[in-house]
């Protein structure tokens, strides 16, 4: 029993009471202990009903399963376990005159999506499987073409290895950072879709004001094209919302492509 449950239960009195014990054997007595001392020795088995304690008010040795108010803190009764009756519950898998029972196959069968009541159900999955990996493939080919358009202008500064060049060509490093988020796309690896995201957001913001100042205003709506398909590719699973998505973010980054490289 927890200390401070023993703590409510027990009288003031007995609370703050000293017992000194001994054993009916023995001639020297151990103490002094507190009530609580006792119920832990007692726990532990080293306290018995039988172990005396000395009662100053009788003036005498007395068991402490003797005295009723000390066996009932020291040696509480403790409630047995009993264990309860199985209820058997009928089974509902029934066969009846309007539905058959249930068996392995059949539940095999809804959750792959092949009975009448959730074919919806697996229609609705493959086509959230099918736009996913529509979605990946839509986002690596923006992030390439992407990276085309940020790189080859500028070539120079990557086959010369020079850091320097780096920093005074950002948007070379941009392509840079296209480059291994393609590699990554490539590999499966769909959890670098916030970073994606994110990229598409710094793109239009810093691709943008990049052509504004150039007084670039056609590479400013592409952007803002390329830019909101890549995001979107990574958000909708449907098929009419996906193609949309894709067609809008090849359409931007294509005609950036086509102003910067191509021509």
């Amino acid at each position: 029993m927890p200390r401070r449950v023993v703590l409510r239960i027990i009288p003031l009195l007995m609370a703050t009471q000293e017992f000194y014990i001994r054993n009916a054997t023995e001639t020297e007595a151990r103490g002094p202990f507190m009530v609580e001392q006792l119920v832990s020795l007692a726990e532990a088995g080293q306290v018995t009903a039988d172990t005396l304690y000395y009662d100053a008010n009788a003036e005498r040795w007395l068991s402490l399963g003797s005295t009723p108010e000390v066996r009932a803190v020291i040696f509480p009764e403790k409630k047995k376990l009993a264990i309860r009756k199985i209820q058997r519950i009928a089974s509902l898998n029934k066969e009846t005159e309007s539905q058959n029972a249930i068996n392995v196959q059949d539940m095999l069968a809804a959750a792959e999506g092949r009975t009448s009541d959730t074919r919806s159900r697996g229609h609705s999955l493959a086509m959230v499987d099918r736009c996913a990996k529509l979605g990946l493939w839509g986002c690596t080919a923006m992030l390439l073409i992407s990276a085309c358009v940020e790189i080859l202008p500028s070539i120079e500064v990557v086959t010369d290895f020079s850091f320097d060049k780096l920093l005074t060509a950002p948007i070379v490093a941009l392509g840079i950072l296209d480059l291994g988020m393609v590699i990554l796309l490539l590999l499966g690896v769909a959890a670098i879709y916030p970073f994606v995201r994110f990229r598409a957001m710094l793109g239009l913001g810093f691709l943008g004001l990049l052509f504004w100042i150039k007084g670039q205003h056609e590479a400013v709506a592409a952007t803002a094209v390329g830019s909101i398909g890549l995001y979107l590719s990574t958000i909708f699973l449907t098929y009419l919302s996906t193609t949309l998505a894709l067609l809008l973010g090849l359409a931007g980054t294509g005609a950036l492509l086509y102003m910067f490289v191509l021509l």
